[in-house]
């Protein structure tokens, strides 16, 4: 019943680094505590997963809940068989956390600036949020950040990788966070999160999280083209909920915009100046979730509709730099990847052609690189793609 995946609530990706640093002991931080609770709830999680198969032997399993466990495997294999991603232990395994999310993310930035704090890990590299497995952490640490005169976003996150480092003890599980989505939604997450294992640069956000993006829209495409377990009802939801998500992107994208110019050149009164065009941003987000409410599909379940849309409610009520910040790093490139996947279309098996491509990008240096992208992208390519614009990757502070 998903409306719209916000780029916030992608999995926290520095907790691979958090965990693998904590658990291997072989980091010098000086942040203890924190690396200790990454370990310890990675560990928790894992200790609280059971096979699919197990859960499905239960006879007083919730039909609901067998039906998703169900579509979960099916799906899982059909990313290994026709997605052409990692065969491995992650998502065969299932843990019910009985709390509303997997972890907590903090992001910041300055009142007057999109610029996301860092923070820096082994093996993630450096990333704009920072994961907690305790919301009372994540809000400690968000009211740290606030204190020193930050913007601050709490946020809850369904599902996150660990990039493939925990398959010895089983893997990413699948988690009841996110395993009663629709149909396209989840199996659409199932695709994201394992691009990850498959392609990852440490460091450049962007590049990682655009190109699981084109995975998931594209792997979803496919998936619901031939499953034979897909309702009637699933691929028109699945559109529908992606067409909610551009209208959607269109109007936080226009808005980050505006952010964007106000800073670069600010008024006298530049908080002033933000808050309106925030004010903005509501009331055209009421009238687009009105819009939503009153289609058809929505329209017959109203009471499922609202809940589905609280998440994102929520958002958008507390949205400030930290949130808008955060906004673009999820699907910047995905038109280019897009492209890319496109390329390789007469290809034996153009899936694995795919990855090998992204791979060798990833491999370019970084200047390579973003002019790799900025070729592929098909329409009015991104700010970065202007002479002397900022490189990919984020500045650590």
């Amino acid at each position: 019943m998903s409306v719209v995946r916000p780029w916030a609530q992608r999995g926290a990706r520095a907790l691979a680094g958090t965990v693998f640093c904590a658990l291997l002991a072989g980091c010098a931080v000086p942040d203890i505590g924190y690396y200790w609770q990454g370990a310890r709830g990675q560990l928790q999680m894992l200790h609280a997963a059971r096979p699919v198969a197990d859960w499905l032997e239960q006879q007083d399993l919730a039909p609901a809940l067998r039906s998703q466990l169900l579509l979960a495997r099916q799906a899982r294999d059909f990313a290994s068989q026709a997605l052409a991603l990692p065969d491995n232990a992650s998502y065969r395994r299932y843990a019910a956390l009985q709390r509303p999310a997997a972890v907590w993310n903090v992001t910041a930035a300055p009142p007057d600036a999109l610029e996301l704090h860092q923070w820096c890990f082994p093996v993630a590299g450096c990333v704009g949020y920072r994961g907690y497995f305790a919301l009372a952490d994540a809000q400690a640490q968000g009211a740290l950040l606030a204190a020193r005169g930050l913007d601050v976003h709490v946020y809850p996150v369904p599902a996150y990788s660990t990039l493939g480092y925990f398959n010895w003890l089983g893997g990413d599980p699948l988690l009841d966070t996110f395993v009663r989505w629709p149909e396209g939604e989840l199996v659409g997450l199932l695709f994201h999160e394992l691009a990850h294992q498959r392609v990852y640069l440490p460091g450049d956000m962007a590049f990682n999280e655009s190109y699981a993006t084109a995975v998931e829209q594209l792997g979803t495409q496919a998936w619901l083209r031939q499953s034979a377990t897909a309702t009637a009802a699933a691929t028109p939801a699945w559109q529908a909920a992606q067409q909610r998500r551009t209208q959607y992107r269109a109007l936080a994208h226009g808005t980050r915009q505006a952010l964007e110019a106000l800073y670069a050149q600010p008024p006298a009164d530049v908080l002033a100046a933000k808050a309106a065009i925030l004010e903005d941003f509501r009331a055209r987000y009421a009238v687009l979730r009105a819009q939503w409410l009153a289609a058809p599909e929505l329209a017959a379940r109203p009471d499922a509709a609202a809940q589905s849309l609280q998440r994102l409610d929520r958002w958008v009520a507390e949205a400030n730099n930290a949130s808008f910040g955060a906004l673009s790093a999820y699907d910047l490139w995905v038109p280019a990847f897009t492209a890319l996947f496109a390329q390789q279309s007469a290809q034996a098996e153009p899936w694995a052609a795919f990855h090998r491509a992204v791979e060798e990008l990833s491999r370019q240096p970084e200047a390579a690189r973003l002019q790799a992208l900025c070729a592929l992208m098909p329409d009015a390519p991104p700010a970065q793609c202007d002479t002397g614009a900022a490189p990919l990757s984020p500045k650590s502070q």
